[in-house]
């Protein structure tokens, strides 16, 4: 875990009413685009109040510093994927085991397509963001959604479930970032398919 520095650790404003709280969103879809373009190291605050239509002070006055900012965007990223793994989970009861695996393996490639903001900040070093409880809550989720097809294992056994299923998503993220890779959709099929069979071990199909 990374220790927050003495300015990142900076507390932003909570806006109370509704027209604060669409300004917030303004600044940070602002902000999610300037990332995007330029990365977080070059993007400048005064970029992003001007792509928001905003004073430079009424963003300093939400967001102190920009690695504040930036934490803002990544702590909305992350709760709209465990959001999204609980909506999966509920969804896939009436789905096969192959369904299943192929909506695990693309999950977090379609989120970072969505969300490319994302991927920019993910890749860049800001202070006080804890990549590890992420991971965890991430595994805890997919560790509630397997679960619900596996009551006859015990915790553990799902524990170390959700930890494969986990590193297969990630696996899958690295075939489809990888430039020029020759015969990438090939690998990806393998790749659902070792989830698969992973899978039906697991629910003990």
């Amino acid at each position: 875990m990374r220790m927050p520095s003495q300015k990142s650790s900076e507390a932003r404003r909570v806006p109370q009413r509704q027209r604060g709280r669409e300004r917030v969103a303004s600044l940070l879809e602002a902000a999610s685009a300037c990332f995007v373009e330029k990365g977080f190291e070059a993007t400048t605050m005064t970029e992003v109040a001007a792509r928001a239509g905003a004073s430079i002070g009424s963003l300093y006055q939400f967001f102190p510093t920009k690695e504040v900012l930036a934490q803002a965007l990544i702590e909305q990223y992350v709760e709209a994927v465990y959001a999204e793994l609980r909506k999966l989970a509920e969804q896939s009861v009436p789905w096969s085991t192959e369904q299943l695996a192929e909506r695990l393996c693309g999950f977090l490639v379609a989120f970072r397509k969505r969300q490319p903001a994302f991927v920019a900040l993910e890749s860049a070093s800001i202070p006080a963001v804890d990549s590890m409880a992420i991971r965890r809550r991430v595994r805890s989720e997919l560790q509630a959604l397997l679960a619900r097809r596996a009551p006859h294992r015990s915790e553990d056994e799902m524990h170390a479930a959700a930890v494969v299923v986990q590193q297969m998503m990630k696996a899958a993220i690295a075939i489809h970032a990888e430039p020029g890779m020759p015969g990438r959709q090939a690998a990806l099929i393998q790749l659902q398919h070792a989830m698969q069979l992973y899978l039906h071990g697991v629910f003990g199909e």
